[in-house]
């Protein structure tokens, strides 16, 4: 399936920081909000997508490119009317979309679970809205539904029960409902949304109704999204995918020391161009250096250092989900750590052994 992104407007609302440049290239934990729609939605499965470009679009088109770094192709649409709402966007690419399509915005940043079940969906309108059921914060756009059907949409109806995230699966219907819109003067995404509601022809799907444990995190994570629109939208972007990135620690020691370290150390190193295969062979490096410290005698630096390798150890992973760079190789850390751990005992378990001639270490390290 292929996806359409909406990166036209201005972003007034963030002041200073779109001067001088484009709100999508804004940086959000080393990469901006447009990097991460476009790896969200390649984690659900796209690989195809056209962008929609307006204010400073010539910015965006540098810094992504054709896609090819990112493992994806990406083909661009410029907007000349951008000033208008973001139903003018939309129109742009009718002549590029001929089948159904995700329609995303680029300043919302989203859980992918969120995408992956949409496009699994068996939607029978021009157009499926995912909509969220917390109460409605300044600035949202508000859904009344009824039975799954879209009834009223916008920013000011009196009457709601859910709340608009910008994820769409669409048909190409929805561009007929759009340019019935325009023409009326009403050139906002949401107009034409409304227009397919009267129609009998817009629905939603409900996100609150994802399975929220992640068996791999070992918690509870409800599905999210974060329309970036103010400075404060940054900041709860930034505390929410540093949290989801965390997995529910297995002890006291992991979640009131390491985690809270973790979590300040991620947010610095996620603004640099470290990997996390560079963390991972930094942890190995750290963590057979113990093993050596161990085998020599050198206890006291050999048990510092094991919490120092506790540290990095969950940085690895934690940058890879952060920076959306997770991979089945990053799937096995779980292997190598346990090599290391191993090789920490039999070091320490031979050097006791050495020292005292008796065999009670290598007993005990055999049994543990």
């Amino acid at each position: 399936m292929k996806a359409l992104i909406i990166a036209a407007g201005e972003g007034t609302r963030l002041n200073r920081l779109t001067e001088d440049k484009p709100k999508p290239l804004i940086q959000l934990l080393g990469l901006s909000l447009i990097e991460r729609v476009l790896l969200t939605a390649k984690q659900a499965g796209i690989g195809e997508f056209f962008i929609v470009v307006g204010y400073l679009g010539d910015r965006i088109i540098s810094k992504l490119g054709d896609g090819s770094r990112y493992g994806v192709e990406i083909n661009y649409i410029e907007n000349k009317e951008w000033q208008k709402g973001n139903g003018v966007s939309v129109l742009n690419a009718r002549e590029f979309l001929d089948e159904n399509f995700i329609l995303l915005m680029s300043d919302h940043i989203f859980d992918a679970r969120i995408l992956s079940e949409l496009i699994d969906y068996d939607g029978r309108s021009a157009v499926v809205l995912a909509v969220d059921r917390r109460e409605p914060l300044s600035g949202d756009t508000k859904v009344l539904e009824k039975n799954g059907r879209i009834i009223d949409i916008g920013k000011d109806i009196e009457n709601q029960n859910g709340i608009d995230t910008g994820i769409f699966l669409c048909s190409p219907e929805i561009f007929s409902y759009v340019e019935e819109a325009v023409k009326e003067g009403n050139t906002e995404l949401a107009d034409g949304i409304a227009e397919a509601a009267r129609n009998e022809d817009a629905e939603i799907f409900d996100i609150t109704l994802i399975e929220s444990y992640a068996s791999k995190m070992r918690k509870e994570i409800k599905p999210w999204w974060i329309d970036v629109d103010t400075e404060e939208d940054l900041r709860r972007a930034k505390e929410m995918i540093i949290e989801n990135a965390s997995k529910n620690p297995s002890d006291a020691l992991a979640y009131y020391i390491h985690k809270p370290v973790e979590n300040k150390l991620v947010a610095f190193l996620s603004n640099f161009d470290i990997t996390p295969n560079q963390m991972t062979i930094t942890s190995n490096i750290l963590a057979y250096t113990v093993t050596a410290l161990f085998l020599f005698g050198y206890l006291l630096p050999a048990s510092i250092l094991t919490f120092v390798v506790g540290i990095v150890d969950g940085l690895d992973g934690k940058l890879a989900r952060v920076k959306l760079k997770t991979s089945k190789l990053g799937s096995m850390e779980h292997s190598f750590d346990l090599l290391y751990e191993f090789s920490w005992f039999i070091a320490l378990s031979w050097f006791l052994f050495s020292s005292t001639r008796s065999a009670t270490p290598l007993i005990l390290c055999i049994y543990s």
